[in-house]
């Protein structure tokens, strides 16, 4: 039922309002960072490759039934994660059921979330994820990959991510810092190329969630 649910969710959004989720998850870490950075992708996606997603996004807890009603949900913050037992299957039957869940590591969540999705998918390695995906073609070109957005330790950028059955579930971007390019303009006064590159890298996230 659940995975029929998320389905009619993700096929009807076309014709009908569609929502995402931000993630509230316990552990300490600051799930509720980057405030603006979610409707100012909203509305780029909206305006740029024709989405119906609600304005506001809604707030999901990791263990709420409610998750299976938002075709993607993205979690954020700087420390500490924690799943309960309870957390863990339902974010795995989530992500079984069609649902995606992106981590975007706002620097300090990278031990975190890896410790916590290997709870999810014991069975499943995190492996990085190849610039010729789909993600990274369409509808914007980003030819070698993740962009870098916002420099943390120097690293690459570099997007993991969880394929169950050849389907990306869950995508950690890692050393890019995504939402702080999401954010309002005067919030880290990011050049407009640089804005304009995280957005565009978002929008091909939402597209590959709601067209795969």
């Amino acid at each position: 039922m659940k995975k029929i649910i998320l389905f009619l969710f993700i096929t009807s959004n076309l014709v009908h309002s569609q929502e995402i989720a931000l993630l509230k998850y316990n552990g300490g870490g600051d799930w509720y960072a980057n405030p603006t950075s979610l409707p100012n992708l909203i509305k780029y996606a909206n305006q740029t490759i024709n989405t119906n997603i609600k304005s506001k996004p809604a707030t999901v807890e990791p263990g709420s039934p409610d998750i299976f009603a938002y075709p993607f949900v993205h979690m954020t913050g700087h420390g500490n994660v924690v799943f309960s037992d309870a957390e863990i299957v339902n974010l795995r039957n989530y992500m079984l059921s069609g649902g995606f869940l992106h981590a975007d590591d706002n620097y300090g969540l990278n031990q975190y979330i890896r410790r916590e999705i290997k709870r999810i998918f014991p069975n499943n390695d995190l492996v990085e994820i190849p610039a010729n995906h789909p993600i990274f073609q369409k509808p914007n070109l980003f030819a070698t990959g993740l962009p870098k957005i916002h420099e943390h330790d120097g690293k690459r950028a570099q997007a993991f991510g969880i394929f169950i059955d050849n389907r990306l579930v869950f995508m950690f971007t890692y050393e890019c810092d995504l939402g702080d390019g999401w954010e309002d303009p005067e919030v880290h006064n990011d050049p407009k190329e640089v804005r304009e590159k995280a957005l565009k890298m978002g929008a091909n996230i939402l597209n590959y969630v709601f067209n795969n």
